[in-house]
């Protein structure tokens, strides 16, 4: 995926209540579980029903290190689901989330005003109605800079623009992303 959607699904996971698998076989049994056989998660791993069958029986414990880390990857997508949609409703209803970023902003605005773009450290809280685009955006698919677009209009809109009371014509570009970090 790309920064900002990685960052939400980090926040997501940030959420859950229990703690993941630790070892491969129990990885491996959660991933079985989740879709319904073998032959399904041998699939989703790119490896052999045979394979999936030995992780089972606990004849191979450790898996290579690209396995793992799609096996772990898998395991982490499916972890609580309920407990992840809970926590992104209550995100995108009532609480909203809290947006950290450095990152290159520059402006259009009226003339006379200072519009160079500078690296600027910003730690906001964008209100349940960005929550919910940047989560619609994410479940339809959209790319890194769609959901970079919908962030860049929320701190503009809270952050620059003060909800609307201040700089009226003020277009904020969010570009030079240093990293985002999302919470819920």
């Amino acid at each position: 995926m790309g920064i900002f959607g990685d960052s939400l699904d980090k926040a997501t996971t940030g959420t859950f209540t229990r703690p993941l698998p630790k070892s491969p076989q129990a990885q491996m049994r959660f991933l079985v579980k989740s879709t319904k056989g073998t032959r399904a998660a041998a699939e989703r791993l790119g490896i052999s029903q045979r394979t999936v069958e030995r992780y089972l029986k606990g004849q191979i414990k450790q898996p290579r290190k690209d396995l793992a880390a799609r096996l772990a990857e898998e395991v982490r997508r499916r972890w609580q689901p309920r407990v992840r949609e809970r926590a992104r409703s209550k995100a995108a209803t009532t609480d909203g989330i809290f947006i950290e970023t450095r990152a290159r902003f520059g402006f259009t605005a009226a003339p006379g005003t200072t519009d160079d773009a500078r690296i600027r450290l910003i730690t906001q809280q964008l209100p349940p109605a960005y929550a919910a685009r940047l989560f619609d955006a994410q479940a339809a698919g959209a790319s890194d800079q769609q959901l970079q677009d919908i962030a860049a209009e929320g701190l503009q809109e809270i952050y620059f623009k003060d909800h609307g009371r201040r700089a009226p014509g003020l277009q904020v570009q969010f570009t030079d992303i240093d990293y985002v970090e999302i919470d819920f």
